[in-house]
């Protein structure tokens, strides 16, 4: 009898049916020729290839720049805070307002030694804080300020030259401060002196400040001088 060949047994795992040669063997499989795959159909829900954002409008610079229209500001008095010029570091505070007949009192706790040194200090402080240095009247109540003592050896029509011109700190002897005009600030430094010439020096330096007055010593003593508390 002929012999028959069997028929190939297709199992799943075959990539596809096998020809069958002449002789019984089985040819391979014949493997696909490389080259472009068609597009695979786009899936279901899956969004397209996004579309390019439109550019965005510019702004002219000169449209950028302009600012637009402000608007009307509010009718009545307006309630502009005072400018402080006065010492806040060490008690001085701003000045007060010029239209009151007394000035405003500060004082700075010292010893009697120490009580010029804290005055200049106070100076300073007036000075950094914008105030003119002709605005600024040191009075001494013991020992006369080195300055004083200096100006002093070139004579007194000089030294009150000096105070008459008004533009630089002044410094004199609570002896003097009769003769010395007003100005916006007077320090006074309590710094030894008798009692009657302390006692007299103050009262007249409040005559004498515009706006501020400073005084640098021992608190109770100079409370006590004073009247009233500061």
């Amino acid at each position: 009898m002929p012999l028959i060949p069997e028929e190939p047994q297709i199992h799943e795992s075959a990539q596809g049916p096998r020809a069958t040669s002449a002789n019984g063997r089985t040819a391979p499989t014949p493997r696909p020729v490389p080259g472009p795959r068609p597009a695979a159909p786009p899936r279901p829900g899956r969004p397209g290839p996004a579309r390019p954002m439109p550019p965005a409008q510019r702004v002219p610079r000169d449209a950028a720049a302009k600012p637009g229209p402000s608007a009307p500001a509010a009718s009545g008095p307006s309630t502009a805070a005072p400018s402080a010029s006065g010492v806040t570091a060490s008690g001085v505070s701003a000045d007060r307002d010029p239209a009151a007949s007394v000035p405003q009192i500060q004082l700075i706790p010292a010893s009697a030694e120490g009580a010029l040194d804290a005055a200049e200090e106070a100076v300073d402080l007036l000075l950094d804080s914008g105030r003119a240095p002709g605005d600024v009247l040191v009075i001494t109540t013991g020992d006369p300020h080195p300055w004083a003592t200096h100006e002093l050896s070139f004579g007194e029509a000089a030294y009150w030259a000096q105070h008459d011109a008004g533009d630089d700190v002044f410094y004199a002897d609570a002896a003097a401060l009769t003769r010395a005009a007003s100005r916006p600030v007077v320090v006074v430094a309590v710094n030894g002196g008798s009692e009657e010439t302390a006692v007299a020096a103050l009262p007249t330096a409040v005559t004498r400040a515009g706006t501020l007055l400073i005084v640098c010593g021992d608190p109770q003593r100079i409370n006590s001088m004073l009247g009233a508390g500061v």
